[in-house]
């Protein structure tokens, strides 16, 4: 739908200022899916080949009937969230892992699903 409200996500990449705009409603879902998917793996965080499944398998039917690509909107999350500062790639070789910031991992749940103020969750 064209009159849902939109949530912009960035890239961290340097020299790429393209935006992509989802509904909030992925972001929101998409991004709830992460957190505890990241929070889930522990101390070593989760291979970024993973994710993707890993939120799959976080989705409700529903969600998941209307997503759309739950790759693509992965990656499109995971990169805001990257800018956003609420989640990083750790500096290892091999294959990209992902973990929370301290600030995320301090967080209370409520605060992290509440991040975006106004947003009206749709399932």
């Amino acid at each position: 739908m064209k009159d849902e409200p939109r949530k912009i996500c960035r890239t961290p990449t340097k020299g790429r200022d393209g935006v992509t705009n989802i509904p909030v409603w992925k972001y929101e879902a998409v991004r709830t899916a992460i957190l505890d998917a990241i929070k889930s793996a522990g101390a070593d965080g989760i291979a970024f080949k993973d994710l993707p499944d890993a939120v799959r398998s976080r989705l409700s039917t529903d969600k998941l009937a209307n997503l759309g690509s739950v790759g693509w909107h992965t990656t499109s999350v995971k990169l805001e969230m990257e800018v956003a500062g609420e989640l990083k790639r750790l500096d290892a070789k091999g294959p990209q892992r992902l973990v929370l910031t301290a600030h995320e991992v301090n967080a209370s749940p409520s605060a992290q699903i509440g991040a975006i103020a106004g947003s009206k969750s749709a399932d």
